[in-house]
């Protein structure tokens, strides 16, 4: 029972200590806000300057796994190339070290346990303030207590090896076959961190293990290099569901690492006297001999190896990124429609999630737009039944893929947790909301275009080529709106939405759908035009009017939000 108990103790302190790293996360995340979106694709000019935004990125939200799923996710949005990514990664990989360099100085220096409860008080004093801001460094404060708290529980759940000789005696077994033990340790790195989706808490458990003494610095080292492997999986999970791109970008991740971990290995006994003699050169004790200097010397190892490898390997991206293109190949064939940037799902960073919503809108808008080209060949094809009936299909079909796309983003905007955005990503997020549901009603615009026609040729009603170029007038006035609302979509802030152009089409649009319907009253009156022929006419005139409506909803929805 009470071996039981102490595995349950375990793994609800290593449960508190990744509760309190995704608290302090989700934090850190709200208060960088909306600058989070826009952080990455200006920094990737170069290699350099990849490597560095992956490296402050993960920094600055504390996890590298996000960071290389949200890699994975512009790459599948086509906003980042395969081998600006895999900067990115590299980069991303430098920055998590940050981490355990963290739980190494506060955690096992500091006993800053100590002070976590009075901590959590002030946290939860900051959250009971109206500010956003200060709630989210509340929330920090509490996340960042948590996790130390977590690390003391986890420290002292393991029993002392000394009054456990049969444990020690099996420990010692385990590390006793030379370089076979530490292949075997780097695989339980890899297993562990793929487990649970967080190398920084494998990383955590490694300090634990290597510091009470379970694991010697060697295989404790061993593990570290496993966990640069184990990482991978996530992001390789996220791009299982995404385009061609998004998987090289994952599977370059995975490369990227298995080569480190291949040279490391080989270089082992090297690099392990080099991080000992470096830790005792900066007056500590060989990691070797004393578990004084593990937690440093373990950091190090993970520091120096990314480091490493990334200045190795970084001259090679266009390599790595062409090995990730041959082993994974384009497929053959292609899809009539498919969402083309949230197949890869939630991003771990709730602000990020929004960035790929919104390009799905731009996307949605765009599918718009091209519905009412072909509505536009629905008016000219009218009397054609053959030609009539294919572009007629299309609109039905572009009707029906309008209201799933809908359903999809809807879906997708309900499953970012609100409590993780900031108040403007919160507000952005109710306004997409709104603009989905107005493109939803462009979309049955655009086909109730084609059913209003085919109701007029089930009638045996034509339009004369003067009507013919008025509708074409009308439509053109109603596609030039949707670009000035696309346009508008893809703003960057409120700023450079032109509210003021959108209304202006919306005006000509009205005025123009007036003066065609006095026009009409005139010719019914005069008998140049039948009365039928006309309902026809001015049903199809109003239907591009109310999609002007809701056009203009869309762009005067962006105006409410902060971006």
């Amino acid at each position: 029972m009470g071996v039981f108990f102490n595995i349950l103790y375990i793994i609800g302190s290593l449960g508190l200590f990744l509760f309190g790293m995704t608290l302090m996360s989700s934090a850190l995340q709200k208060l960088a806000g909306y600058r989070l979106r826009s952080f990455l694709m200006p920094m990737t000019s170069s290699p350099f300057r990849r490597i560095l935004t992956g490296a402050v990125f993960t920094g600055i939200i504390q996890s590298s796994s996000a960071t290389t799923v949200m890699t994975v996710s512009l790459v599948n949005a086509g906003l980042l190339t395969l081998v600006q990514a895999i900067g990115v990664i590299m980069g991303a990989n430098i920055g998590t070290t940050v981490t355990a360099w963290i739980v190494s100085f506060f955690g096992f220096t500091i006993e800053i346990s100590s002070v976590s409860l009075p901590l959590i008080a002030f946290g939860f004093a900051l959250m009971m303030l109206r500010k956003d801001r200060y709630r989210s460094v509340g929330e920090m404060v509490i996340g960042f207590s948590l996790l130390f708290l977590g690390l003391t529980y986890l420290k002292d759940a393991f029993p002392d090896l000394e009054d456990m000789p049969a444990l020690l005696s099996f420990m010692a077994k385990w590390t006793d076959w030379g370089f076979l033990s530490v292949l075997v340790f780097v695989l339980a790195g890899i297993v562990i961190t793929a487990l649970l989706q967080s190398s920084s808490a494998t990383m955590t458990l490694t300090l634990v293990l290597c510091c009470i003494g379970y694991i010697p610095f060697e295989m404790a080292a061993a593990m570290v290099l496993g966990e640069n492997i184990g990482t991978t999986v996530t992001a390789n999970i996220a791009a299982s569901v995404a385009n061609v791109s998004a998987k090289r970008a994952a599977l370059s991740h995975t490369l990227f690492n298995v080569i480190g971990v291949i040279w490391a290995l080989v270089l082992f006994r090297p690099f392990m006297w080099a991080v000992s003699e470096l830790v005792v050169l900066f007056g500590g004790e060989d990691p070797a001999v004393s578990t004084a200097s593990a937690t440093y010397a373990l950091s190090a190892v993970h520091t120096l190896f990314n480091v490493a490898n990334t200045l190795l390997l970084v001259w090679f991206t266009p390599q790595l990124a062409s090995l990730a293109t041959v082993l994974i190949k384009d497929r053959k064939h292609k899809e009539v429609y498919r969402l083309k940037y949230l197949r890869s799902g939630l991003t771990d960073t709730a602000e990020l999630s929004l960035e790929q919503a919104k390009l799905e809108i731009v996307h949605f808008a765009e599918l718009v737009r091209k519905q009412f080209g072909y509505a536009r060949q629905a008016v000219y094809d009218a009397d054609d039944e053959a030609k009539f009936k294919e572009v007629y299909m299309k609109l039905e079909h572009y009707e029906q893929i309008t209201d799933r796309v809908e359903l999809e983003i809807a879906k997708y905007l309900g499953g970012i947790r609100e409590g993780y955005l900031s108040r403007e990503g919160t507000r952005a997020q109710r306004a997409m909301y709104k603009i989905i549901g107005e493109l939803e009603s462009l979309g049955d615009a655009g086909f109730n275009i084609a059913r209003i026609l085919n109701r007029k040729n089930i009638h045996g009603q034509k339009f004369d080529y003067g009507m013919v170029l008025k509708i074409d007038r009308m439509l053109g006035l109603v596609l030039a709106a949707i670009d000035c609302m696309t346009a508008n979509l893809k703003a960057s802030d409120t700023a450079s939405v032109d509210i003021a152009a959108a209304r202006r089409a919306e005006m000509e649009i009205n005025e123009y759908r007036d003066t065609l319907k006095e026009e009409n009253l005139r010719s019914i009156e005069s008998e140049e035009s039948s009365y039928l022929l006309g309902v026809y006419y001015m049903d199809l005139i109003a239907e591009l009017e109310r999609a002007g409506d809701y056009i203009i909803n869309v762009s005067e929805a962006m105006m409410e939000k902060i971006d």
